[in-house]
């Protein structure tokens, strides 16, 4: 058997590593990358295998950074099947066709500036400035009404013009004929995914539906078991239950165990000092007659936060101020939560299911769907609570929330999830603690989005406790705790420092660890 990495090594995005078994190749997840724009453009176009060579794939969780390749792997020749949780399927559907219409939003975009600039430069043929009024009727030649672009039309211009036109990663047609390939299970169901080889998925308690994946196969009349973490998630979270701890006997023996180590050096606060200090930070920022917005992940977090502010409203620990949940993206992901009331934890059912409560759904709470919504709370003057994605500040209404309320000294920005290197999310996070450092004298910092800089005056507060990733006290709990002989160790998933300190951390705890680098293979033998 010969494991090989290909993504989220040394890193966290872009998750895929390959199991070759007998003739079978088995893909682990199958994530975009994301960070520096046109560094990861560039990994995400380019495959670092042939897709038609691959059995059959398995899905860890939803988030698109495990499943976000998925309609590009089926695109360039993938004929296998997609094994999953059945809750996963579900979140998919709304998340890769989300993501689909950003590939296309993003490469229509990129072509009406291409264009627009090519017009510019041939009506400006003597070179001394267009006027406003000439520069609008241009951009309105290539325009379906005021914001709406004609892409059609501008498709067929560059051709005329033989400009370069930037295709997106895959379609929505793509997607939908990606999601065909699914095939959704319940946990703890073994299923056959190669010669002599099964897998079986059991709870990982890091999103709705994650799941850590547990191979089992024969190979030169030797049995192998793998297990395949993904992303792993804390104790006692809101409305999930906890990791799996205890697998089958005749699968409790691990040849190889490739894990996460998202905070593999780090250590979150406990779930009770969370609700605290967010209670903290809502009625500090109120008092100032300021607002919070929480930049959130459509998937996992927003339901988290929302389900915390429904049990503080619920106990009358802050002020029940308006919620708005600003995402349709979240608004379908909180649907499929509500759909999925079978893999909640006892907790979730004793505070809110046994007396006929909804969760995620209050007096005070608005998931709003419209850009005329959006536009109206965004202008709102009393204090309030937004909600809204992209979790990492890359796209989406979050920006123009941020450019409403950033510069506000009475404004809050909750953090409430990892930011991963060069996104918008960590330089606000990095920006505000060397200006809380220096005491926030002399100039604020400035942050640059849409085109424009926005000094930095609200307050930054980060709070690691929402993580959906274990930390590394909780990683090594489970590793401890479980009923699992673990022979290796394959640490991913990871920032460098972060993989390497956890698996430094494991050799010292007795564990074989080790931290692959991209495209290196590993073989087990018994």
């Amino acid at each position: 058997m010969i494991a090989t990495f290909y993504g989220a090594v040394r890193e966290v995005t872009g998750s895929m590593h390959m199991l070759s078994v007998n003739n079978d190749n088995i893909l682990l997840d199958c994530g975009m990358f994301q960070g520096r724009r046109r560094e990861s453009a560039l990994k995400n176009q380019n495959f670092p295998i042939d897709p038609k060579i691959v059995t059959n794939m398995v899905l860890s969780h939803a988030h698109i950074d495990h499943s976000g390749r998925i309609p590009l792997l089926v695109k360039n020749g993938f004929n296998g099947r997609v094994i999953c949780t059945r809750t996963t399927t579900d979140a998919c559907e709304h998340l890769l066709l989300d993501s689909a219409h950003i590939q296309e939003s993003d490469s229509g975009y990129l072509n009406y500036k291409t264009l627009r600039s090519h017009l510019f430069n041939l009506k400006d043929s003597k070179k001394t400035g267009l006027t406003n009024n000439e520069k609008g009727k241009i951009s309105q030649l290539l325009k379906k009404g005021r914001h709406k672009l004609d892409i059609q039309t501008i498709q067929s211009m560059m051709k005329d013009y033989n400009l370069d036109i930037v295709e997106p990663l895959y379609s929505y047609e793509d997607t939908i004929n990606a999601l065909s390939y699914f095939d959704g299970y319940p946990y703890n169901t073994p299923v056959t995914i190669g010669k002599e080889m099964i897998i079986t998925q059991f709870d990982a308690g890091h999103i709705l539906g994650s799941a850590m994946s547990l191979i089992s196969f024969t190979e030169n009349n030797k049995k192998y078991n793998v297990l395949y973490t993904g992303d792993i998630g804390r104790y006692d979270s809101p409305v999930i239950k906890n990791p799996t701890m205890n697998f089958p006997k005749d699968t409790e023996n691990i040849d190889l165990m490739i894990m996460e180590s998202t905070y593999g050096a780090r250590h979150h606060g406990l779930i009770d000092d969370l609700k605290e200090r967010m209670k903290t930070v809502i009625n500090e920022t109120v008092e100032n007659k300021g607002s919070v917005l929480i930049p959130s992940f459509a998937f996992g977090r927003t339901q988290d936060v929302v389900y915390v502010l429904h049990e503080l409203y619920n106990k009358g620990e802050v002020p029940r101020i308006p919620i708005y949940v600003d995402s349709p993206l979240g608004n379908k992901m909180t649907k499929v939560y509500a759909e999925h009331p079978e893999v909640y934890d006892k907790a979730t059912h004793k505070t809110f299911l046994e007396h006929g409560e909804n969760p995620f759904s209050f007096k005070e709470i608005e998931y709003t769907e419209s850009v005329e919504d959006s536009m109206r709370i965004m202008k709102e003057k009393t204090p309030h609570i937004i909600i809204s994605s992209s979790g990492m500040c890359e796209a989406g209404r979050i920006l123009h929330h941020l450019r409403y309320k950033i510069h506000n000294p009475k404004n809050a920005i909750l953090i409430v999830g990892f930011m991963a290197q060069h996104t918008l999310g960590r330089r606000i996070v990095d920006l505000s603690q060397e200006f809380e450092e220096a005491g926030r004298k002399g100039e604020p910092p400035q942050v640059k989005m849409l085109g424009k800089s926005y000094p930095l005056l609200a307050k930054v507060e980060k709070m690691n406790g929402f993580s959906a990733h274990a930390d590394q006290e909780e990683m090594t709990t489970f590793l401890k705790k479980s009923n699992l002989n673990i022979k290796k160790i394959a640490v991913v998933h990871g920032e460098e420092e972060q993989s390497l300190e956890f698996a430094r951390h494991l050799n010292e705890n007795g564990f074989d660890a080790m931290v692959p680098t991209v495209g290196e293979e590993i073989k087990i033998l018994k």
